[in-house]
């Protein structure tokens, strides 16, 4: 190999090493890994920022806000419920997730579905007190393995299929051709997470419980006329195991119902009484169906969607102390109102407007985004503070945001338009049917996510060009010593490894042409290796930067780039040994 060979080598291993064995950002390690191939001459400037306009990373991008299209509306989460309901455990948990997951990942891109679920799981694993860390890698794994059963499951079979027919000059795949191993791939794959992701997979909780928090606030929701709450059961409408907040009562046609059964019914027009901490109450302000129960909600100006939410703690000298809510005027006076009151710890036995305030009070308030600024420096409170990313949602788009969703599902499965361009169209769409704003589109972005995904290439380009890769796939080769099977052994190794190092489409392209000569070489047919490298370069979970739905899922859940390997590496060799074992089978040498 060349001497620029040898550096870009070493620079992939200390890169892998830093992610392996220290607490680096991955974006920042990866950076760092191209700026020094860059300043070594082994990539032009061209070359290193190559990443940052590539499809996949684009489209990564414009589905973060076709994301928030979906989170803004509560599309997300009606979606989200109606599939993965109320887990008994852990076990139950990742079984519910996975097999939708990989269902939906087998007829549309991987990359959309971990997308479309990940701020779901997120909200999922808080509201029923399950560590985030134990799901998120599932969710990933379940993606890839599910893209593994059709054609159009993920770009890397398309890619490979399109090899086939220009290249090795043979009859394309049908849809479900590859299938025959993938779904027992699949199956095994499943299988292992949800038998022992318990052990493997870490936990990451936060330091503090959620029962911890000091402010308990006290909140009145009320259901709507036409709510979908209306007729369930309180275990049923998810009411009942919101992390750190009980029901205290209903009250219904001014009679009062304090002990509340889990199967009490919900009915319209029920004003539904909760004692719990902030996230439980910003929840609640999510549930479709329900809305705050005081009226001063909808007698502000402006369309909800557009307020915030805002922590205030009253101060001893607010005019409205030893008044009530209602009696004091708050809306008329703040333009603002209370949704909920936390008073030290204890519940506060009245209704919203009738509570008496007091110095020391933290209320939570709906109001326009300029209360905060207008109030910062009010002798009326001791602290103002927004929450951020934290508004009432547009319940009354979520139909257009699903039609808008499946809408892209549908084009791109047809292959009328490319991923890319029926993300572009749909995320349009939905700043277009006022499913989210411009605004929110923009911080919907994770740009840590991007510039690790867009570094990445930069890493692969390198070992593409200075041969480096090639090299090493020539030599491994080599060690089949004439064997079929043999070879069919390396050629599958050898994709799975380059998957892990680079990207799998390059992985693909690059391991491609070596394999289709060696079998023209051996006299034998070409499909078992196609397929083989199919199956390799997709099935990538040994680290973070194989695979963009892993680097997704890297910083939501806290891991650790050991995480990958740990949980990652038998799931590789399992669906290694599926794939070897079934190929030759399938399609005879």
């Amino acid at each position: 190999m060349s001497l620029e060979a040898w550096i870009a080598l070493a620079v992939v291993v200390l890169v892998i090493g830093l992610l392996a064995f220290t607490r680096f950002a991955a974006d920042v390690v990866l950076v760092a890994g191209v700026t020094l191939l860059l300043l070594s001459g082994v990539l032009t400037p061209g070359e290193a920022l190559a990443g940052l306009s590539n499809e996949g990373m684009a489209t990564v991008a414009v589905l973060y806000v076709v994301a928030a299209g979906l989170r803004e509306t509560g599309a997300v989460a009606w979606l989200v419920q109606g599939v993965l309901g109320r887990p008994r455990n852990l076990f139950n948990a990742q079984l519910r997730l996975m097999a939708p997951v990989a269902a939906a990942s087998s007829f549309m891109n991987n990359t959309p579905v971990v997308a479309m679920f990940l701020p779901a799981v997120i909200d999922w694993a808080r509201q029923n007190r399950l560590p985030v860390s134990k799901l998120l890698i599932p969710l990933s794994y379940a993606s890839i393995l599910g893209g593994t059963c059709t054609l159009i499951g993920t770009s890397t079979n398309l890619v490979v299929n399109g090899l086939l027919i220009s290249h090795a000059g043979l009859p394309g795949l049908g849809m479900f051709d590859i299938a025959w191993v993938g779904l027992p791939a699949a199956l095994v794959g499943i299988a292992y997470l949800v038998l022992l992701g318990r052990w493997l997979l870490p936990d990451r909780r936060p330091v503090m419980d959620l029962r911890d928090d000091a402010r308990r606030y006290t909140v009145e929701m009320l259901v709507q006329p036409a709510s979908p709450l209306a007729g369930k059961s309180v275990e049923e409408a998810g009411l009942r195991h919101l992390p750190g907040m009980y029901l205290v009562e209903i009250e219904r046609d001014g009679e009062v119902f304090p002990a509340v059964a889990p199967h009490h019914r919900l009915k319209p027009n029920d004003r539904l009484v909760f004692a719990g901490i902030l996230d439980s109450v910003v929840d609640l302000q999510r549930f479709r169906g329900l809305v705050p129960a005081t009226d001063q909600v909808f007698k502000l100006a402006g369309s909800r969607p557009e307020r915030a939410l805002v922590e205030a703690v009253v101060s001893d000298s607010c005019p409205l102390v030893g008044k009530s809510i209602r009696e004091g005027r708050f809306r008329n006076i703040y333009n603002a109102a209370v949704i909920a009151v936390a008073r030290n710890g204890e519940r506060v036995q009245k209704k919203i407007g009738d509570i008496v305030l007091r110095p020391g009070d933290t209320l939570l308030l709906e109001a326009d985004p300029s209360f905060v600024e207008r109030q910062r420096n009010s002798r009326d409170f001791f602290l103002v503070s927004r929450l951020e990313n934290v508004h009432p949602l547009r319940h009354e788009r979520a139909l257009a945001a699903v039609a808008i969703l499946t809408g892209m599902v549908v084009v791109v499965s047809a292959g009328w338009v490319s991923m890319l361009q029926g993300a572009l169209v749909a995320a349009g769409l939905m700043l277009v049917a006022r499913c989210t704003t411009g605004g929110v589109a923009r911080t919907a972005v994770d740009w840590q996510v991007l510039v690790t995904i867009a570094a990445s290439f930069g890493l692969g380009a390198a070992l593409e060009k200075t041969g480096a890769a090639q090299a090493i796939a020539e030599s491994v080769i080599t060690l089949a010593q004439g064997s079929p099977w043999g070879t069919l052994v390396v050629v599958y190794l050898l994709t799975m490894l380059f998957t892990e190092l680079i990207t799998n489409n390059a992985a693909a392209v690059l391991v491609f042409p070596i394999a289709l000569s060696t079998s023209e070489s051996l006299g034998v047919s070409f499909m078992p290796f196609a397929i083989a490298i199919m199956m390799a370069a997709s099935a990538s979970f040994s680290t973070p930067i194989g695979y963009q739905c892993n680097l997704m899922v890297y910083g939501p859940g806290g891991y650790r780039f050991s995480d990958y390997f740990r949980v990652g590496m038998p799931l590789n060799l399992l669906v290694a040994a599926v794939s070897l074992a079934v190929v030759p089978l399938v399609w005879r040498f």
